[in-house]
C-alpha cells in the first residue's frame, strides 16, 4: 500500500467516527467517498454508492431538489438546507444539507455533502401531533366530561368575590380575557366557569398548557398541518379549528416564543387560521382565554410576552388572589373538599380539628388551593373509621410544619397574630421608604432590598402600596 493509499484509508477512518453523514462526488457527480453514518441515514451500504452516478441511486433528484447537484450547478455553498427525498430502494429520507463545492486551483473537482438526520424526528414530531391530539378531549355538555361552573368557586373573601364578578361579566361576552393568577389559584376553573356560562357553553371548551410541549409542536398543535408540510404530514386541524365556535384557553401563554406569539396574534386579529405548510386560509370563530402565572406587566418588561398580544388578549382582566391573601376562605374550601373526597371515598368525616385550621392560617400555601385540596385527599385516604382529621393524618412532610406551628399556636396565638402584625407593618413601611428614596423605581428597589422584582411587585398589590 503507497502513502497515499494509507492517506486515504486513514481519512476515511475519521470520517467514519463522525456523526454527520458524509457523501463527496467529482465533478460530474459520481460518488467517491461515503461515511458510516451516511448509510445509516440513507440505509444504503457503501458498495451500493460508491462509483455510482447519484442519478442512479436518488432517481427522483433534481437541480432543483438535490443539494448535491444544484451546488454541483451552481458552483456556490448551501447552509442547512431541509431535503426530503427517496432512494432506489424506495426509503423515504429527510435530512438537513450543508453543501460546498470543491476548488482546485480555481477548477470545480466536487462536492461535499454534510447531512444530519431528520427522518426520526419527523415522524415522531407527526406521532407526537397525533397523539397530543388524541389527548385532548374537548369539554361539551354532552360528552360528560368534568365541567366547572361559577358555584364551585369556593370563597367568601372580597378580593376572590371581586374577581367571581368580572369573571360573570365576561361571561356576557365573546371579548378575549387575560387570566393572572399564581399556579394552583384555579384559573381553568374560572375560565371553564366563563365559557359553561356564555352563550358558547354547548360547544367545544379546550384547554391547552402552552409550556407542556416545545415550541415547533405548538404550532402545529394550535394551527394544525398541510400534507407534505414536513416529511409524513397528514392534513390534520389544530385546536383553533376543534374549538371552533366555543372556547380556546391558552394557560401560561408567556411560554411561547415571540414568532409564535406574532403567528397567535395574526389569527386573533384575522379570526382565520392558516394550517403550517399549507396556503388556504380557514375562518375560524374561537373566544381566547389566556392565562399568565407571572404579572403581564413584569412579562412584558422582561422581553416575555409581545406588548401588541397583550393589548389584544387582555380586553378583560382578571386577577384570581393567592391562597395567601384569602387565608379566611380556608374554612370554606375545607369543608367543600371533605365533602367531595366523602363522596368519592365512601368516607364519613365531619372536619379538622381546630388545631389544624389553625395551623392552615398561618401555612404559607406556595401551592395555593391546589396545595390545600392535596392536603385533604392525602388525609381523607389515611382516615380509617375517624370522622375528625388531625394533624397525624397530614402528609409526613408537612406534618412536622404544621406540629411546629401549632405549639405556637397553642401557646399564644394571639402573640403569634400581634407578631404577625407587626411583622407586615415593619415590612411595608420599609418597602415604602426604599420605594420612595427610588423614586418607585420597582427595579432598583428591589435590587436594594436584595429579593427579585416578581417578588417586590407581590408584596406591592399585598399591601396596596402606591407608587407615585
Amino acid at each position: 500500500m503507497n502513502l497515499d493509499q494509507m492517506l486515504f484509508r486513514a481519512s476515511q477512518n475519521i470520517l467514519d467516527t463522525i456523526e454527520e453523514g458524509i457523501h463527496i462526488v467529482d465533478f460530474n457527480g459520481f460518488s467517491i467517498v461515503y461515511n458510516k453514518a451516511m448509510e445509516e441515514i440513507e440505509g444504503l451500504k457503501e458498495n451500493q454508492v460508491i462509483g455510482r452516478h447519484l442519478l442512479d441511486i436518488f432517481p427522483d433528484w433534481t437541480k432543483e431538489n438535490s443539494t448535491l447537484l444544484t451546488v454541483l450547478n451552481t458552483r456556490m455553498p448551501i447552509f442547512n438546507r431541509e431535503q426530503n427525498y427517496l432512494n432506489f430502494k424506495g426509503k423515504r429520507i429527510s435530512t438537513i444539507n450543508t453543501t460546498y463545492p470543491i476548488f482546485e486551483e480555481d477548477v470545480l473537482i466536487g462536492a461535499v455533502e454534510i447531512a444530519k438526520n431528520l427522518t426520526a424526528v419527523t415522524d415522531m414530531t407527526e406521532q407526537i401531533i397525533e397523539l397530543q391530539q388524541k389527548l385532548i378531549k374537548p369539554v361539551k355538555k354532552e360528552l360528560g366530561i368534568r365541567q366547572y361552573h361559577f358555584d364551585e368557586l369556593i370563597g367568601k373573601n372580597e378580593k376572590y368575590q371581586e374577581a367571581i364578578k368580572i369573571a360573570k361579566r365576561a361571561s356576557n361576552s365573546s371579548s378575549s380575557v387575560l387570566i393572572y393568577g399564581d399556579t394552583g389559584t384555579g384559573k381553568e376553573l374560572f375560565a371553564q366557569s366563563i365559557h359553561f356560562a356564555s352563550t358558547r357553553q354547548d360547544l367545544p371548551f379546550i384547554a391547552q398548557n402552552c409550556a407542556a410541549i416545545p415550541d415547533s409542536l405548538l404550532e402545529s398543535l394550535l394551527f394544525g398541518t398541510a400534507k407534505g408540510s414536513f416529511t409524513g404530514a397528514q392534513d390534520r386541524p389544530g385546536l383553533f379549528e376543534q374549538a371552533d365556535g366555543g372556547t380556546l384557553f391558552l394557560d401560561e401563554i408567556n411560554s411561547m416564543s415571540m414568532s409564535l406569539q406574532a403567528k397567535l396574534l395574526r389569527v386573533l386579529q384575522e379570526n382565520y387560521v392558516r394550517r403550517v405548510g399549507g396556503n388556504k386560509d380557514i375562518p375560524i370563530d374561537v373566544r381566547i382565554i389566556a392565562a399568565t402565572n407571572e404579572a403581564p406587566e413584569i412579562l412584558i418588561e422582561n422581553g416575555h410576552m409581545r406588548k401588541d398580544l397583550y393589548y389584544r388578549i387582555n380586553v378583560i382582566n382578571l386577577r384570581i388572589p393567592s391562597l395567601n391573601e384569602r387565608k379566611d376562605d380556608i374554612p370554606f374550601l375545607v369543608d367543600y373538599f371533605i365533602r367531595e373526597y366523602n363522596e368519592k371515598l365512601g368516607k364519613d368525616v365531619w372536619m379538622v380539628t381546630e388545631e389544624l385550621q389553625n395551623a392552615f392560617k398561618v401555612y404559607n400555601w406556595a401551592g395555593n388551593i391546589r396545595e390545600l385540596k392535596n392536603f385533604i385527599e392525602s388525609a381523607m385516604n389515611l382516615i380509617t373509621d375517624e370522622h375528625v382529621i388531625t394533624k397525624e393524618h397530614m402528609p409526613s412532610h408537612v406534618s412536622e410544619v404544621l406540629l411546629l406551628k401549632s405549639k405556637y399556636i397553642q401557646e399564644d396565638l394571639m402573640a403569634v397574630d400581634d407578631l404577625n402584625m407587626h411583622l407586615q407593618y415593619i415590612e411595608r413601611d420599609i418597602l415604602e421608604k426604599t420605594l420612595k428614596h427610588y423614586y418607585s423605581n420597582v427595579s432598583k428597589a428591589a435590587k436594594h432590598l436584595n429579593i427579585s422584582r416578581q417578588n417586590l411587585q407581590y408584596k406591592i398589590k399585598i399591601y396596596d402600596i402606591s407608587l407615585d
